[in-house]
């Protein structure tokens, strides 16, 4: 969290936190991932790391909504997502194709998780 490449925002209340993590193009500019499945693991590994830092985890996870520039992107995004959610913690989860903040992103990943 201390790159300013990246931006995350992470609130939290009394039972649950909520984060909405992407990938900034700068970060490819110092050797960071780029690709949309890249970016799809930089975004869940900025998860991971800001429920760890308030004791939670991503078995915790309520619900989570995925943006993706390109809708045609989804496979190569799911295939990540299903290989980093815990077997048998699937949240609901929404997937839509949006327009994201610069051509730079490829996705945006929106959480809510309980705390632990």
């Amino acid at each position: 969290m201390n790159d300013d490449s990246e931006v995350i925002v992470a609130l939290l209340n009394l039972r649950s936190i909520t984060i909405s993590s992407w990938l900034s193009f700068p970060c490819s500019l110092r050797g960071s991932r780029v690709g949309r499945a890249d970016q799809t693991i930089n975004a869940l590994e900025n998860v991971t790391r800001l429920l760890e830092a308030v004791g939670s985890h991503p078995t915790h996870i309520l619900s989570a909504t995925i943006w993706l520039a390109d809708i045609a992107t989804f496979d190569e995004m799911n295939a990540v997502w299903d290989s980093w959610v815990p077997h048998g913690h699937s949240p609901a989860r929404a997937t839509v194709e949006a327009k994201l903040a610069g051509v730079e992103y490829a996705v945006e990943i929106g959480i809510v998780a309980a705390l632990a």
